[in-house]
């Protein structure tokens, strides 16, 4: 065993060698799933310079000085979505102090007691890239997430903002045009608004109004007044200008109502949970409203949730709704299940490609960052994942990841305490290697 872990040891020292070192790597005889245009090339080849996927096609020439790795016939994905999470801002969820989506009842307001919705609140800032629960995610194939800030704990519904970030390790990560805000409209954020639905949509016109620039000096609302700080404000008009605002809501008549907002206000709307979405589906598309979803989800949880159904994913996608995929409950720590959800979308209608590129290519898109990943193309950042199976089934495992064309050494915390306690009695150390 232990000389197992030495060897564990020297091949990711080997591969982080070869990363920093090498600015061509050829992937040579893989079913590459592209995620795009091309579709899936049976035995396909991937040219990365510098970071960049600069060829791929089938029977390509490697590069002079090119670092070859043989696919041996195994997929390539591009890297997978992780879903709206806190990785990088939750690492134990029973210790507060290292919880930091969440913006709780203690935060001081100019005026206690009158404002007490913060749309300015903004996840990004506390994002930590050295976490080690996106350790554990990215080995299984994740290589990015959208952060989502929890919804506050003093009656807002309007919980802050987030953005998509790239789990490369740098501490600036967040992706450039993903900046998003997120409003709870769900069946548990109704106590919020008095207890009543009609109430949520109530404050919620109040506070677009109060952000909107004021037809005149008059109606412009005085300090301390109003649902909204004057930072709030600020942060709320920006997403009033063509900004995406994701909205968790179930219920068909509810997303009735935010694509109406949308289309009021002019921001772009996201639909997450959508539950009850396929009954909606032909709206959602002549609106181009996208809907991540929980495939999972096909009994009613809640009130919102009645018209849950197995094949949601597949009857949006046949109207035309574009749709990714994101857990409802522990999505943080239990983001590397989400390709359950596509496997189940597709085992009820939706097509195998369409199911990967609900993991890829399809929130990339809804996020504004597919110019820059989400499929296997010449031009995308190369975050790529080869497996030993089929993706989408839970059998499978991630055999390499790539992020930014570097391979990613297949350690884990968790891998490196399985690895010492399986260790035969009296070869433990008392301390392991960190991976870092």
């Amino acid at each position: 065993m232990r000389a197992l872990s030495v060897l564990a040891g020297a091949v990711a020292l080997a591969l982080a060698g070869f990363a920093s070192a090498q600015s061509v790597v050829f992937i040579d005889n893989a079913k590459v799933h592209t995620a795009g245009a091309a579709g899936t090339l049976a035995n396909g080849d991937v040219v990365i310079t510098n970071g960049v996927i600069s060829a791929v096609g089938a029977e390509l020439t490697a590069p002079a000085g090119a670092t070859r790795i043989d696919a041996k016939g195994q997929p390539l994905t591009p890297g997978l979505f992780a879903g709206l999470t806190a990785l990088g801002l939750e690492e134990i969820s029973a210790e507060s102090s290292t919880v930091h989506q969440n913006l709780g009842a203690a935060t001081p307001h100019v005026h206690p007691g009158e404002t007490r919705w913060r749309p300015e609140f903004d996840v990004l800032p506390a994002y930590n890239p050295r976490s080690q629960v996106i350790g554990v995610n990215r080995i299984e194939g994740l290589t990015f997430t959208v952060l989502a800030p929890g919804a506050l704990e003093e009656g807002s519904f309007v919980a802050g903002q987030g953005g998509a970030v790239r789990f490369d390790g740098g501490f600036d990560a967040l992706v450039d045009g993903s900046r998003s805000l997120f409003v709870d409209l769900s069946n548990g954020a109704v106590a919020m608004s008095g207890g009543s639905r009609a109430g949520q949509y109530m404050l919620l016109d109040q506070a677009i109004r109060e952000a909107k620039p004021p037809a005149s000096p008059m109606m412009m609302v005085s300090p301390g007044h109003g649902l909204l700080t004057p930072a709030g404000r600020d942060a709320m008009s920006r997403y009033l200008r063509g900004g995406r605002v994701v909205f968790t809501v179930d219920r068909a008549a509810d997303i009735r109502q935010v694509i109406a907002l949308g289309q009021r206000y002019g921001f772009q709307p996201v639909i997450n949970g959508g539950a009850e979405a396929w009954i909606v589906a032909n709206e959602l598309a002549a609106a181009k409203v996208p809907v991540l979803l929980d495939a999972l989800v096909n009994l009613p949880g809640s009130f919102d949730q009645l018209g849950a159904r197995l094949d949601n994913a597949a009857k949006l996608h046949a109207a035309g709704v574009t749709i990714a995929f994101s857990q409802a409950g522990d999505a943080t720590h239990n983001a590397r299940k989400i390709r359950q959800l596509a496997g189940v979308a597709a085992a009820n209608g939706l097509p195998w490609e369409a199911a990967l590129a609900g993991l890829t290519s399809a929130p990339a898109k809804v996020f504004g960052i597919d110019a820059k990943i989400g499929s296997i193309e010449v031009g995308k950042t190369a975050d790529l994942v080869l497996w030993n199976g089929d993706p989408l089934e839970v059998t499978t495992t991630a055999t390499q990841v790539f992020v930014g064309g570097r391979a990613v050494p297949m350690q884990s915390r968790q891998t490196l305490l399985r690895d010492r306690y399986l260790a035969p009695k009296g070869e433990r150390s008392r301390l392991y290697p960190t991976g870092r």
